[in-house]
């Protein structure tokens, strides 16, 4: 938002036109971001007496020049004829529509780089030099490009030179951190209090981490929600949140159980018996279960060694996750979690194979 500021204080303070590209993968927030800025940005404007307005495309949906052409039109009207017109006659109806209302426009692309693709640099290029044309040019379009790519090198040379690289804002994946804070701050938008606690919001942070995704994050957190209304629960727990992870995302296949031999399922059994209710569990947690599932199925359990090499070989696998964390004491402990299975469908299936 500071960068996106900068940018764009000349917009309002100046009336200058300005471009900007926005660059991340999926779930970073790019979208969010730019549709808070342009609010922000309208109502500056307002309170400085100018006229200030933005337009959104997503370019996946409208996937070609006319078709986003149409799309800001129609901003303006609605009743706006989706064919039979050109570009430059499209253009003409804009700057009429922009003229009257004494007006700004930050057009939005998003999704640019599926229209970039199809080889509309020639647009991007009309959109960033709107008002050249003019003998005294009053700036009326800025334009943001989001994207997950770095699109300015698809750009022809023309286009590109409308775009500073220093213009380009970059969004990393959130990291698990973040993501408990997004999540956090959606249970309190969205949830009665105190259904859920802070080790299952914990485990939506650590799945949707592998992805940095927070929309992946929310998406965890609506389904759980969902499941556990299904069941008329009183509360959102760990269960609830591997059930959604393997109806949205799931890697724990019957296959990859099935293909385990009787240690290391085991192991996992071990893990599934000393979960319950849990979000995580330690691997002294996990070994002590784990000797008495082996007692029980008549095998002898191996040694501390082994059996922390078949947990890292379950966690390489995709089948558990594992975590170290530091304790109170100055130590260092593993904590080990179910990415997409409940607890208790894992430990059925397995006391099933074991006993045949």
């Amino acid at each position: 938002m500071a960068r996106l500021w900068s940018l764009f204080r000349p917009v309002v303070e100046s009336s200058m036109s300005q471009t900007a590209l926005l660059v991340g993968n999926v779930g970073t927030g790019k979208t969010a971001t730019t549709k808070r800025f342009c609010l922000d940005l309208v109502k500056e404007a307002q309170d400085q007496g100018k006229v200030l307005d933005f337009v959104i495309v997503n370019c996946r949906q409208r996937s070609s020049e006319n078709a986003v052409l149409q799309r800001i039109i129609a901003h303006f009207d609605e009743r706006y004829p989706d064919r039979g017109f050109s570009t430059a006659e499209m253009l003409r109806s804009i700057t009429k529509h922009i003229e009257k209302r004494h007006m700004h426009l930050v057009v939005v692309l998003d999704e640019a780089d599926v229209l970039i693709k199809r080889g509309a640099s020639d647009l991007i290029y009309q959109l960033s030099r709107f008002d050249e044309e003019k003998i005294s040019p009053r700036p009326s379009i800025s334009l943001i490009l989001i994207s997950q790519k770095y699109v300015l090198d698809m750009l022809d040379p023309a286009a590109m030179s409308t775009f500073r690289r220093a213009n380009a804002i970059r969004f990393d994946r959130y990291n698990v951190e973040e993501l408990g804070d997004i999540v956090t701050a959606r249970v309190d938008l969205a949830l009665f209090h105190n259904v859920i606690d802070g080790d299952s919001v914990q485990l939506i942070a650590d799945i949707a981490a592998e992805f940095g995704d927070a929309r992946f994050a929310i998406e965890l957190l609506d389904r759980a929600g969902m499941l556990a209304e299904e069941e008329r629960a009183e509360r959102i727990v760990p269960e609830h949140v591997r059930a959604a992870k393997a109806l949205t995302y799931s890697v724990v296949t019957e296959s990859k159980i099935e293909e385990l031999d009787r240690q290391r399922k085991l192991v996992l059994l071990a893990i599934a018996r000393a979960m319950r209710d849990h979000a995580f569990v330690t691997t002294g947690e996990a070994e002590k279960a784990y000797r008495i599932a082996a007692e029980e199925h008549k095998e002898k359990p191996r040694a501390h060694t082994q059996f922390w090499e078949y947990v890292q070989e379950l966690s390489n696998a995709g089948l558990i996750t594992t975590k170290v964390s530091g304790d109170p004491s100055g130590g260092r402990t593993t904590y080990i979690s179910l990415p997409d299975i409940p607890a208790k469908v894992l430990r059925e299936r397995l006391e099933d194979m074991l006993s045949l």
